[in-house]
């Protein structure tokens, strides 16, 4: 397709992207931007290093006037979220993104635009190969697996950064500057499936869409529906209402730090009498949906769909109690900070279930700036999957990152972001975790901030990226790179 960013400032920095968007790179194959990042560095004869993990920098030397200015690095991640409408057809692995204008935004047709973080690959890029003249030695990060694990930043090797000063171009809100972050875990069950079998049945599933999703860190406290929470209600009622409706299966979600969008169950069911009951349920689910969700979700929909025959169904003591499992999993906010005015302190994600090997497999993920409360949610949702006789796994987990709001760094960032958007910016941290958490444990004493153009619903198809706030935020880069000098 054509580049449809032509015409864009800064020219450099959207050209960039848009090459970028071309190039396949889910997380955990990233070879291809890698090999990407590496023909660059040749073809204009900058030093490079990569590391066992896949990371790689991108050293230059000062431009004219910044050979006595100390080396910043700049650090973004490679990979994407890879999500899609349920009626679009790509292969993440081989296809590309397909970008296009609509106003102000950029968006992506039908799927996860990757601005998240291309744009801040593509800034780099851009800085790598410019003349500004001011501008001192530069080190950029580009680091692997940041969506499902932060495996890049966890096993950066330690001379990958020689810096004192750190900008992660990693955030999402224009006029926002971060300096801390949340620690994070991810807690999975594994539940294993009995069936049983009968005389054959009719067929229903029952689909939960039309939710916006999001990021389970920066949107988990926008009270927007989670699809398998919402058809567990559904199928709670359901199983409840008649023992002749059985559970056949239910999977939802894709990845742990996303909020699901959409969730299926499919039921089977004796004669038509059962089929209205279940009707009748699903659309007294939708009343009841669109109104508790009209502000923060209001396109829910859910569908019924009659879908053929079956003489196998799930055993009805482990469906049921895999629906209670489900039901009684805790999702969304659970504590506020008492330091920091509305700011998540802690959160929980129920990202999905899905059907593997003859088991379920559950995932949710943990958020919270306290590590006692994130150890704290962590066992409560063990404890569910206990309860519940499934297995559970829980990962390593990242660390936080603490603000340090006396940085040199930090006030140089807060000065040029005030003159170039004439107003004061918001300093704060964020609720989800970034890969500077894992630098400040691996480099201690090396000052960071984070900053970003202005994106909206990343990690959903509906992510979109503010057009003007890239030029400005570039901006704001530029005049730090000129300005610091010590």
């Amino acid at each position: 397709m054509d580049n449809p960013f032509t015409n864009l400032e800064p020219h450099k920095v959207w050209q960039y992207f848009y090459e970028i968007t071309q190039i396949p790179r889910p997380s955990k194959k990233e070879d291809k931007i890698i090999a990407y990042l590496e023909n660059f560095a040749k073809s204009k004869n900058l030093e490079y290093k990569k590391d066992r993990v896949g990371n790689i920098v991108i050293r230059k030397p000062a431009n004219k006037g910044g050979e006595n200015k100390p080396m910043v690095a700049l650090q973004c991640h490679v990979d994407m979220v890879c999500e899609k409408n349920k009626d679009v057809d790509i292969d993440f692995l081989n296809d590309p993104i397909e970008p296009y204008i609509d106003g102000e935004w950029v968006k992506a047709k039908g799927t996860t635009l990757g601005a998240d973080d291309g744009i801040g690959v593509a800034m780099q890029l851009a800085i790598l190969d410019s003349d500004i003249e001011g501008i001192g030695p530069i080190e950029c990060l580009f680091t692997v697996d940041e969506e499902t694990g932060l495996t890049g930043a966890n096993g950066l090797e330690n001379d990958m950064i020689k810096s004192k000063y750190l900008i992660n171009l990693d955030s999402e809100d224009e006029g926002q500057i971060f300096i801390g972050c949340a620690g994070g875990k991810n807690t999975l069950g594994y539940l294993p499936i009995k069936y049983q079998s009968g005389q054959e049945k009719n067929i229903v599933e029952v689909f939960v869409s039309g939710l916006q999703g999001g990021h389970s860190g920066d949107d988990i406290e926008k009270k927007r529906g989670n699809a398998i929470k919402l058809l567990t209600r559904i199928v709670y009622d359901l199983l409840n209402s008649n023992e002749t409706i059985q559970l056949v299966n239910i999977e939802g979600g894709n990845l742990h730090n996303a909020i699901p969008r959409e969730a299926t169950a499919v039921l089977c069911y004796d004669n038509e009498d059962d089929y209205n009951k279940i009707k009748n349920i699903v659309e007294d689910f939708q009343n009841i949906f669109k109104t508790e969700l009209k502000i923060s979700d209001p396109g829910v929909k859910v569908t019924i769909t009659k879908k053929g025959n079956t003489n196998k169904w799930l055993d009805r003591e482990m469906a049921v109690r895999l629906i209670r499992l489900l039901y009684v999993l805790p999702h969304g906010v659970f504590a506020w900070s008492q330091d920091i005015p509305d700011f998540v302190e802690t959160s929980t994600n129920l990202a999905s279930i899905k059907k593997q090997n003859e088991q379920y497999i559950i995932t949710t993920s943990q958020r919270s700036s306290l590590e006692s409360a994130k150890e704290n949610i962590c066992n409560m949702v063990k404890s569910a999957f206990e309860l519940a006789q499934a297995r559970v796994e829980v990962n390593d987990g990242y660390p936080g990152w603490t603000p340090n709001p006396e940085s040199y760094l930090l006030k140089l960032v807060a000065d040029e972001t005030e003159k170039i958007l004439n107003k004061k910016p918001i300093i704060r941290a964020i609720h989800a975790g970034l890969e500077c958490g894992l630098f400040s444990e691996k480099f201690p004493g090396l000052e960071m901030v984070s900053i970003g153009p202005e994106m909206k619903s990343v990690h959903s198809p509906d992510e979109r990226l503010l057009i003007p706030t890239v030029k400005r935020t570039f901006d704001i880069l530029v005049n730090v790179l000129k300005k610091i000098d010590k």
